[in-house]
């Protein structure tokens, strides 16, 4: 009696062919670090953290040009130097001091956009290890944060690229 043979003998003995489930050569399986709820959880995570720290950086680039371009900080509350009189919120000079006490919003904003852009380096890692993406995404994830309207660029760029990989292999994220 004869057998039957399969038409491509290599995929029946499970050699591998040098081609994945997407059909591109390539050589291996495409595998994630994590599920896909976690590999979603950690992209919304990224992209709120995107827009929070890009606009952070905006902020940060208008309180700067006020600083070193007309010397001015932004106050909220206090007393006028000059004229003793309350001050509410606006500018004041910065050299010599135009407010006394109150609170130099120009100053939070620095703080605040150097902490935001530790928490948005953590998004980074997190999204790019579950992706296994090579080390060079890393890096330019993490220069969305100090280039202005970068993070947005790269945001969009990146979540595109998730969704497409998520879908082009619905196997790979299924760890456990």
């Amino acid at each position: 009696m004869i057998d039957p043979k399969p038409a491509n003998p290599a995929s029946a003995s499970g050699i591998n062919t040098g081609t994945n489930t997407s059909g591109k050569a390539g050589g291996k399986k495409r595998r994630f670090g994590g599920t896909e709820a976690q590999i979603r959880s950690a992209l919304k995570f990224y992209k709120v953290l995107a827009y929070l720290t890009g606009t952070m950086l905006l902020l940060l680039c208008a309180e700067l040009i006020a600083r070193y371009g007309f010397g001015q900080y932004l106050f909220a509350g206090g007393t006028n130097a000059v004229t003793g009189q309350p001050f509410g919120f606006g500018f004041a000079d910065a050299e010599p001091q135009g407010v006394l006490g109150g609170v130099n919003l120009s100053v939070t904003v620095l703080i605040v956009h150097g902490w935001m852009y530790v928490v948005y380096l953590i998004s980074n890692f997190r999204l790019w290890s579950l992706m296994r993406w090579p080390f060079l995404k890393l890096v330019l994830l993490a220069l969305g944060g100090v280039i202005p309207f970068l993070s947005f660029i790269v945001e969009k760029k990146f979540h595109a690229e998730v969704e497409a990989e998520l879908a082009a292999h619905p196997q790979a994220p299924q760890r456990y």
